[in-house]
């Protein structure tokens, strides 16, 4: 469990410093467009489980950067987005 929790806490930290370092998508305005949530969605993101094996976590975050490009995600709306797909287990 202490695992579990190690591992997610690495990987949002991970996730926070990729937000930091690389340089913003532009971003086009499409007013009245669906939402970076609603397209988010629409890509089938996977959801992170708090698997502790360090290959799933980086095959799971390659796997949401693929669907961040897709989309022409912000810097600013990727921590949010990946977050929201974070569910802990407790057992």
């Amino acid at each position: 469990m202490q695992t579990q929790a190690h591992t997610q806490a690495a990987l949002q930290a991970q996730l926070e410093a990729h937000a930091q370092v690389l340089a913003p998508v532009p971003q086009g305005h499409d007013h009245g467009g669906p939402s970076i949530m609603e397209r988010f969605k629409r890509m089938a993101p996977p959801s992170f489980k708090g698997e502790s094996q360090p290959l799933l976590a980086e095959s799971w975050m390659r796997d949401i950067e693929k669907i961040f490009r897709a989309i022409r995600c912000a810097e600013e709306d990727k921590v949010s987005l990946a977050t929201y797909m974070l569910h802990v287990c407790v057992s």
